[in-house]
């Protein structure tokens, strides 16, 4: 499958000021939350514990702790972490910093300031190789392919190809005061936890990390999010189980609509306004996601939405032309095409 190359504007400020002018209520819902702080320190807290009780574990004992426990605290800080990069727990962006970085303490890598700088780019210019740092490189797609064990390769280390993209990025000061506090702070609980729980600790945390966000069905949200399953609709909402262990992260499009809406009033922008969200498609699943990505050679990191500059001259590069206009709604799909009732997309 090649990229779809569009000339419209992405699709979430349209549909957030059609919501607005439809029911102006939802503003009720924007603001922070400082009690979501207190799942922080309880899920830090859960994995520092868990570290010292991995000492007496053989290696195996280790790794399915990481598999079935830790990549579900890890993945969840990650969502917190997200949740503070858009200042949605305390009201200044200096608490809400802090708590991002304490937040990072079990994930081994030192990026969630990184992720504060690139994520909100990622809003701004979804689909843009020179901005969206989400979008993975032609290069990367090529590399990977469509096959199973390409695609299990990529998910496994998928912290690699997001560091990869980095110089890619144009307009981020890679290296700043923040990004070097974390880097530091992050390095030193890493030497503490090591010297006092043990190398089976850092094993531990390091596993937690790769699958938090790589090959586990939870690692199937980042294909979830924007991977193209029907037609032209870029991005896309899971409305299944582990929402209640993931902090509502599967509801996306709501999201990308409305970022000061916290995640746990995001169901709540949802039944307020059915009849713009019903009419998309979703997932149910994360594991049959990820199945079907991993083993359907029609999906590949090539089955994203491309728009900017950057869009027009890859399709010259690839042989074609970004010359899509804008679609009747803002999801990508027409009219007629758009169901009457809610669709599930068994994946």
């Amino acid at each position: 499958m090649n990229h779809v190359y569009v000339t419209y504007p992405e699709p979430h400020l349209d549909r957030m000021r059609k919501i607005l002018a439809a029911h102006p209520e939802v503003k009720n819902l924007t603001g922070y939350t400082p009690t979501t702080s207190v799942y922080v320190f309880i899920i830090v807290a859960l994995q520092i514990m868990l570290c010292f009780a991995m000492q007496s574990l053989p290696m195996w004992g280790v790794f399915l702790a990481a598999y079935t426990i830790g990549a579900v605290a890890n993945h969840a800080l990650w969502v917190l972490i997200h949740e503070c990069t858009h200042n949605l727990i305390f009201k200044t962006s200096l608490a809400n910093s802090w708590l991002q970085i304490f937040a990072n303490l079990p994930i081994i890598f030192p990026t969630a300031m990184s992720f504060r700088m690139f994520h909100i780019k990622h809003h701004l210019h979804q689909g843009d190789f020179d901005r969206d740092a989400d979008l993975p490189r032609p290069a990367e797609a090529r590399l990977v392919g469509n096959s199973a064990l390409g695609k299990s390769l990529w998910l496994l280390f998928f912290f690699v190809s997001q560091l990869a993209r980095v110089p890619s990025i144009k307009g981020i000061e890679v290296i700043n005061r923040w990004v070097l506090a974390n880097w530091i702070i992050e390095l030193t609980f890493l030497a503490s936890i090591t010297w006092f729980a043990g190398p089976n600790a850092l094993i531990y945390l390091a596993l937690c990390s790769i699958f938090s966000i790589g090959l586990h069905p939870l690692g199937a949200r980042w294909i979830q999010e924007h991977y193209i399953v029907h037609e032209k609709q870029e991005t896309y909402s899971y409305y299944g189980p582990l929402n209640k262990i993931a902090f509502n992260v599967g509801f996306h499009n709501e999201h990308h609509d409305f970022m000061g809406v916290p995640w746990s009033r995001l169901p709540k922008l949802r039944a307020i306004a059915p009849e713009f969200y019903d009419s998309l498609y979703w997932h149910k699943s994360w594991t049959q996601l990820l199945i079907r990505f991993l083993f359907d050679p029609k999906m590949s990191l090539f089955s994203r939405v491309i728009r900017g500059k950057s869009a027009a001259q890859e399709a010259i590069h690839q042989g074609t032309l970004a010359t899509e206009s804008a679609p009747a709604n803002a999801d990508g799909l027409t009219r007629s095409a758009a169901p009457k009732n809610s669709v599930q997309v068994e994946a």
